[in-house]
């Protein structure tokens, strides 16, 4: 038996947190319940519960405890309530995981220690709120928090109950030192992973010790799913436990975990990549084959810094072409382009197969051309691979790319050439058809061929692409949308690329470059600057032409408000960032120096600039675009913008165009 020792940790009570909570679930969506660690937080939320239960019997509870452990894991504390087949986009994971939760209005969905949530995880309870389907109760540190999470309090989605601090009756330190040994071993292995289900902790240390370490308020069993799962009843148990450890005692101790770990997997993306993490910090690897292979889940997941340990991992023990490509993509989508062409460079290309040649030559040219700011070392590079690819499938592939090279280089109308031929071709693959068709959709959109638009983006759409090129579309669909004058879709659609589509940056950073597109369009400069601010700095670490767009887009709301010196400051910042990888933008950064002159007060010289970037635009194809720069050239005061938006207006046909040919008009 095993012989008591120390004392049994206490949590503070909330009488009143515990009715102002009672009371927010009245109605959906629920309350946020915030506070420090050790401050009750969990406890107070399942008492609630319990009272809630009894009040509803007929309401199902679903209780999801997120853990340091399971953060590494994308959807890890999720994973026994969501049903993920297959591995797709996160946008399309997120709303097969909302289907699997999908619960009545009187259902109750707790969320504990949010602060710990995966960027899926985080995402997927913020949807849940919002669509208020289902009552919750979410708990999270403030300083800690998530946006995401933080985001359920600033956007009032849910109301905020916050819990005053208390000192804990003794000092978590003190608590734990005085620990027996049993339950301390019972800690420690949950230090190294937690949860475990209580058959295998009881296996790995004794039923005895999982009840004393339960009694004492060191761990919690909480039925989750299929069987009960062991808690830490405490957020900082775990950590100061690690800390005692020590690396190599935590490595020994995840090595004991993965046994029972490995035994009970299911064909689950979360178990699979938690089941890879577990080994990745242990002295255990998995062979490597199916450290790559989580490596590429982890990728389509859009865990880019997940997919780089992993990769990394297994390049270092086996030095596989294919984890080599992984670690490189997950490097670039980054923004990390030297540290990608490092890894990618050493590669000898004379000893690759065409296959392996096709593979690795894609990723190292748009790191070239985007990260690295080198167009054409990567144009050339791309014409060269060309000689030493044969198969028809293969040139394809490389055309693809070449027509978003060609796009971003500012020529759309040889872009959409390519583009058709390429999706014309019956030999081409998903990558190909992800490049080409979104390259299409955005040089439809600019050049005015807007009733093409729609098609190219649902090709693209349905083409599997785990990068970033979802945004092209996008871009492409909201132009479309605000030549429709539909402001609203175009809001619609690029909301959901900020709040759900991507988390992690920079796809964060670019789906707020979308949603400041529509912002400007619609006259909000103040949320477009606020946007645009921590969006093109973020961008600005990247390589990706985003980044100058942002500039660009961000100088325009600047001068718009009247703020000359930061927009003159951001626009010279736009000039020095642009160049060929940009110039499809070059009319955007040309109506941001007409504003900033037309902020200060130089209206000659905003009307030349202006009409600059018309020019620019109509030389390059780009008709919408076109109308655009000499609408705001008529808004300027150019009183020659009216014939050149007749023009326009005959052959892009859109409400745009006819609206600024009257204003135009009335203003003569």
């Amino acid at each position: 038996m095993i012989r008591t020792v120390g004392k049994q940790w206490s949590v503070p009570r909330h009488a009143d947190a515990l009715e102002r909570l009672e009371a927010a679930l009245t109605d959906v969506p629920g309350a946020v319940l915030t506070g420090a660690d050790g401050i009750g937080k969990s406890t107070l939320a399942r008492q609630v519960a319990q009272r809630y239960a009894a009040a509803h019997p007929a309401a199902t509870l679903r209780w999801v405890t997120a853990t340091p452990t399971e953060r590494a894991v994308p959807f890890g504390a999720f994973s026994h309530l969501v049903d993920l087949a297959d591995i797709g986009k996160p946008a399309a994971l997120l709303r097969a995981a909302r289907r699997s939760l999908r619960a009545d209005p009187e259902d109750l969905l707790i969320v504990d220690d949010a602060n710990q949530l995966d960027a899926l995880s985080a995402t997927l309870t913020y949807q849940l709120a919002l669509a208020g389907q289902t009552r919750m109760i979410v708990t999270a540190r403030t300083d800690t928090a998530p946006p995401t999470i933080r985001a359920l309090w600033d956007d009032a989605v849910l109301r905020r109950v916050d819990l005053e601090t208390s000192d804990a009756a003794i000092d978590v330190g003190e608590f734990l030192a005085d620990l027996p040994a049993p339950a301390r071993d019972v800690l420690d292995h949950l230090a190294g992973q937690e949860p475990i289900p209580l058959a295998d902790l009881e296996q790995l240390t004794s039923a005895e010790a999982v009840a004393e370490a339960e009694r004492l308020g060191v761990a919690e069993i909480v039925d989750q799913g299929a069987e009960p799962m062991v808690f830490t009843a405490h957020p900082r148990f775990a950590e100061w436990a690690l800390d005692a450890l020590g690396d190599g005692g935590a490595r020994r101790l995840r090595s004991r975990l993965l046994e029972p770990a490995r035994r009970r997997a299911r064909d689950h993306p979360s178990d699979r990549l938690r089941l890879a993490v577990l080994a990745l910090d242990s002295d255990d690897p998995l062979p490597a084959d199916r450290t790559v292979a989580a490596a590429g889940e982890a990728l389509r997941l859009g865990d880019l810094p997940l997919a780089e340990r992993l990769a990394r991992s297994a390049l270092q023990s086996t030095g596989s072409l294919d984890a080599r490509l992984l670690l490189g993509h997950a490097l670039a989508w980054q923004g990390r382009g030297r540290d990608a062409d490092e890894v990618l460079s050493a590669v000898d290309p004379g000893v690759l197969s065409e296959s392996e040649l096709l593979a690795w030559a894609l990723p190292r040219a748009a790191n070239q051309f985007w990260m690295l700011g080198e167009p054409e070392r990567a144009t050339a590079f791309l014409n060269t691979t060309r000689t030493r690819l044969p198969a028809p499938a293969d040139r394809v592939t490389l055309n693809a790319l070449t027509a978003t090279f060609a796009m971003n280089a500012g020529n759309p109308q040889r872009a959409l050439q390519i583009a058709g031929e390429v999706l014309a071709a019956p030999e081409a693959g998903d990558t190909a058809v992800a490049w080409a068709a979104s390259a299409a959709s955005l040089s439809s959109a600019r050049l005015g061929r807007l009733g093409d638009v729609e098609d190219f983006a649902r090709r693209a759409a349905g083409a599997e692409h785990p990068g970033l090129l979802r945004f092209t579309v996008g871009l492409a669909l909201i132009t479309t949308l605000l030549m429709d004058d539909d402001a609203e879709g175009a809001e619609r659609i690029a909301q959901q690329y900020t709040d759900f589509a991507e988390l992690q940056q920079p796809g964060r950073a670019i789906g707020e470059v979308l949603l400041a597109e529509v912002r400007l369009a619609r006259g909000d400069f103040a949320g477009a600057a606020t946007l645009l601010g921590p969006a093109s700095v973020t961008l600005d670490r990247t390589g990706y032409s985003w980044g100058p767009l942002s500039l660009m887009l961000s100088a325009t709301a600047l001068a718009r408000l009247g703020e000359l010196a930061e927009a003159a400051k951001v626009l010279s910042r736009a000039e020095s960032r642009h160049g060929t990888k940009s110039a499809l933008f070059a009319p955007e950064l040309g109506i941001a120096r007409a504003w900033r002159l037309a902020a200060g007060r130089d209206e000659h010289g905003a009307v030349a600039a202006a009409r600059q970037a018309a020019g620019m635009a109509e030389r390059s194809g780009q008709r919408a675009v076109a109308v655009l720069c000499w609408r705001d050239a008529a808004l300027l005061g150019d009183g020659r913008a009216l014939a050149p938006l007749q023009n326009l207006a005959a052959v892009v046909d859109c409400t745009a165009a006819r609206a600024a040919v009257r204003a135009a008009q009335r203003d003569r």
